[in-house]
């Protein structure tokens, strides 16, 4: 075992009286030591309940024949962070969450690992830590919220909320109807609803074969997300000793594709783009941006769920036939699914998916009934993204995927708030939120609150948004982010001035300044990057790590 280099011998006397400290018998010495990374924080929905996950797990694991050793990460609400600076902890934070999983398990050498995450960063994060580690490695998430209904039945969740801002802000709801969603759009326990970043992360657990069925739809704190929760304690018992499940072992290259092609299908968040290609450099896999498109031409768009102009949630595809259904139907359109794929649970995902049906053809689309021939998602390309940017194009308004329009630039996401809110964006315009990208923001903020005032104040289908930033699960619209080179290291987006003619074409993957070669030149000579002051000592270390993102805004480990 792993775990031997602190329990066997005599000359690990002193550590075994240190682990006998804790409760350890004579007897546990020969079992697996199994690390529980648990995500449980009191100010996240989705987090908030995982303490007592935690003790199911540890009590599961000691029955199965295992060691348990729980420790907690950190966690930050994107939603509550939303709007403000405390954002710009919100990316930083996967690299803390990944630190603290290799930290822990490599300090202690255990065996085999279990993660309890749910939202945000927090899932990827562990990922990236469980694979610096590399031992059995099964994840557990929290478990989807159910969605929120007004008092006329009609379904709401927190985008709602985020839009109802807007509308407020234009006189088009009154105290009460902001006051009924606000208190009824996140009804209780579990990642926020819709196909946000915490769902599709983990949702593609379960198309990378690195959680059991169900982990992206069952519903928290029901029966049967306690059932898989036991489930998954025993299971990493019983590989904790096998190195064939090594976490490298299953989440590899075709992992990743297999994960990109659920996202697209499902309509994910545009964040999984940014968080895939940071899990496909730590697994050792070479995945270029631009082969997104590929796989995306591919696959039908087949379920549509909010906030992507869609009442469906999480749990009404669970009841559909969940992430399997959808992977079973991907798979008749050709060998795009890498069904030879290993899962945690034993089997290949074309085992796994094998009596998988549509129970629902209004949820989950057929491929002849697909929303859209292609993926949900897509990586466009030009002289304002030359190595790349990403639309979520699921959720895009048909008249919006071909739109020019005149840019109306801002430094910051505060700028730009502030100039929604007192009506300087008017319908024709391509709002530009540049110097929020990774290093530039720093932390890359996400752009629910300008996309959200957008969406409310009707202007969803005249007005299009470009930033080096990144976007919330909940947004929706023609909102283009992710712009690689950021304008903090030069790109494009920063010489752009109010005026400038900027076209996008979604499905001809292009983003483009309509400008000449001599004017863009003329501009570079003269251009004075924009300066943010930086209080955090935390943050400036990030800024001169940080990567863009088309690289998954990793940090390089050398300067």
């Amino acid at each position: 075992m792993r775990s031997d280099t602190i329990k066997k011998g005599w000359e690990k006397t002193p550590h075994r009286s240190l682990l006998r400290a804790t409760g350890l018998k004579d007897e546990d010495f020969d079992k697996p030591f199994i690390g529980i990374a648990n995500s449980y924080i009191d100010i996240i929905p989705g987090h908030f309940f995982l303490q007592e996950y935690g003790k199911i797990v540890k009590e599961a694991i000691r029955e199965a024949g295992g060691v348990p050793f729980e420790f907690n990460t950190i966690g930050v609400d994107d939603g509550i962070a939303m709007g403000h600076d405390g954002m710009l902890y919100s990316l930083p934070s996967r690299e803390l969450i990944a630190d603290s999983i290799e930290t822990v398990m490599n300090a202690h050498k255990l065996d085999a690992l279990i993660c309890i995450p749910n939202c945000d960063k927090i899932v990827p994060g562990m990922i990236m830590g469980a694979l610096r580690v590399n031992v059995p490695t099964v994840f557990v998430s929290g478990g989807p919220m159910k969605a929120g209904h007004m008092k006329d039945g009609t379904p709401i969740d927190l985008a709602t909320a985020f839009e109802a801002v807007g509308k407020k802000a234009r006189g088009m709801m009154s105290d009460e109807e902001l006051h009924e969603i606000e208190c009824n759009a996140c009804p209780g326990a579990g990642s926020c609803s819709g196909m946000f970043t915490a769902n599709s992360m983990n949702t593609l657990c379960e198309a990378m074969g690195i959680a059991l069925p169900g982990n992206g739809t069952v519903p928290a704190l029901t029966p049967e997300r306690i059932e898989m929760v036991k489930k998954a304690a025993k299971r990493v018992v019983e590989i904790a000793l096998d190195e064939r499940y090594k976490i490298r072992n299953i989440l590899n290259e075709k992992a990743v594709h297999n994960a990109f092609v659920v996202d697209m299908a499902m309509g994910g968040s545009s964040n999984t783009v940014l968080h895939m290609l940071a899990i496909a450099k730590e697994s050792g896999v070479d995945f270029p941006i631009a082969h997104i498109n590929d796989i995306a031409g591919k696959v039908a768009h087949i379920a549509k769920i909010s906030p992507s102009l869609s009442t469906v949630h999480m749990e009404d595809i669970g009841r559909a036939g969940g992430v399997n259904a959808v992977m079973k139907e991907v798979s008749k359109r050709g060998d795009i699914l890498k069904t030879d794929a290993l899962t945690v649970t034993g089997e290949t995902i074309g085992e796994r998916i094998a009596t998988a049906e549509i129970k629902d053809t209004s949820v989950i689309h057929t491929n002849e009934s697909a929303y859209s021939p292609v993926g949900g998602l897509a990586i466009l390309f030009g002289n304002l993204a030359e190595q790349g940017c990403v639309v979520k194009t699921a959720g895009i308004q048909p008249s919006m995927r071909k739109f020019t329009g005149r840019a109306i630039c801002f430094n910051s996401q505060d700028e730009a708030i502030a100039g929604i809110m007192s009506g300087k964006v008017q319908p024709g315009h391509v709002v530009v939120i540049r110097y929020e990208g990774p290093r530039g923001g720093p932390g890359m903020q996400e752009m629910l609150t300008p996309t959200s005032l957008i969406a409310g104040m009707g202007l969803g289908e005249s007005v299009a948004l470009i930033t080096d930033g990144r976007f919330s699960g909940a947004t929706r619209g023609a909102c283009i982010g992710h712009i690689s080179p950021e304008a903090a290291e030069g790109g494009l987006i920063g010489l752009l001035e109010d005026g400038d003619e900027i076209s996008l074409d979604v499905d001809s993957h292009m983003l483009h300044a309509n400008l000449s070669e001599e004017v863009i030149e003329a501009r570079r000579e003269k251009f004075k990057e924009h300066k943010k002051d930086i209080n955090s000592k935390w943050l400036k270390r990030y800024a001169l790590l940080v990567t863009n993102a088309s690289s998954g805004a990793v940090l390089k480990t050398e300067l």
